[in-house]
């Protein structure tokens, strides 16, 4: 361990005056301060929205040339990767493999401490690789500290293959987001709790990464409108919410719902072309491969 490391310097890790005192406060008094906080850490993602949206465009277009995204951390940045992957499934019904997220430490992270892989580069560019990680792919490395040594090691490894990179990081001009194309700084400023990231900058970093796998997911046609038209009718909860969409779009009674369900083998976006366009199954899925799966476009071509 380098014992003249001092990164007292950082943002992340600075006192917050806005907070001295705390644990003098009264209880309410306390949770005042960390909520005024937390408003800043919204305020700080606003600033950034034209770099994530420039991000999400990028990533979507990997993704739909047959790349995957990926995610990696440690720490708490690592288990808020981990956490957006997992949830892509079942939000927008998309294979396991589409989203990964990659923690120093591996699974045993996710509960436990596992501090020291954070400062070796190689494990963070090897376990990016044994993923089968390629060109075709895209990268986001995500450390509150802009430094973190298993990160910059897994977006060394992505730049030699020439993969689209980016980053999310709450201290500016770090070294993490000098490397990538498309960085992404949120500076949420000192924390509540000197140097506890988990804290503002987690936060910040919930709000992006929902922004651009949501944005990234509904760029995919995942999503018309704000519904989850790529949903899986795989159980009743999932069936009941099937059909209510197929309603809302169509403007059928449920009934007529559940037939183009039953017809269209359980797609809802099949569903709802058939629906809209009067026509069958096939000519349904005809227009909806011609689109890459967008049923706005679809239904465009149509003039609906």
């Amino acid at each position: 361990m380098d014992r003249s490391l001092d990164l007292g310097n950082l943002l992340t890790e600075q006192v917050n005056p806005n907070s001295v005192g705390l644990d003098g406060l009264s209880t309410e008094e306390m949770l005042t301060v960390f909520h005024r906080e937390d408003r800043l850490a919204v305020e700080a993602v606003e600033q950034e929205l034209p770099r994530i949206a420039a991000a999400v465009d990028a990533i979507a277009a990997c993704l739909l040339a047959g790349g995957r995204l990926f995610y990696t951390g440690a720490g708490t940045s690592g288990r808020l990767g981990v956490l957006d992957a997992s949830e892509c499934p079942p939000t927008f019904s998309v294979p396991p493999s589409l989203v990964t997220g990659i923690i120093a430490g591996g699974d045993t992270a996710l509960r436990n401490s596992v501090e020291a892989t954070e400062d070796s580069p190689e494990a963070g560019a090897a376990d990016l690789l044994a993923r089968g990680f390629c060109v075709k792919d895209a990268l986001v490395g995500i450390a509150a500290s802009g430094r973190t040594p298993y990160v910059l090691g897994a977006l060394e490894a992505a730049h030699s293959l020439r993969a689209l990179t980016a980053c999310i990081v709450c201290s500016p001009y770090s070294p993490i987001a000098a490397r990538v194309q498309f960085p992404i700084e949120v500076l949420t400023g000192p924390e509540v709790i000197a140097g506890s990231t988990r804290l503002k900058a987690g936060t910040a970093t919930k709000l992006v990464l929902n922004m651009l796998s949501s944005g990234v997911m509904i760029r995919l046609g995942c999503v018309y409108s704000n519904l989850m038209v790529n949903v899986q009718p795989t159980n009743a909860k999932l069936v009941d919410r099937a059909e209510r969409i197929v309603t809302v779009v169509t403007g059928l009674p449920r009934a007529a719902a559940t037939q183009l369900l039953q017809g269209s083998g359980g797609s809802v976006r099949t569903a709802i072309v058939m629906g809209k366009l009067g026509i069958s199954r096939e000519q349904a899925e005809a227009r909806l491969s011609a689109c890459a799966g967008r049923v706005r476009d679809a239904l465009a071509h149509a003039g609906q």
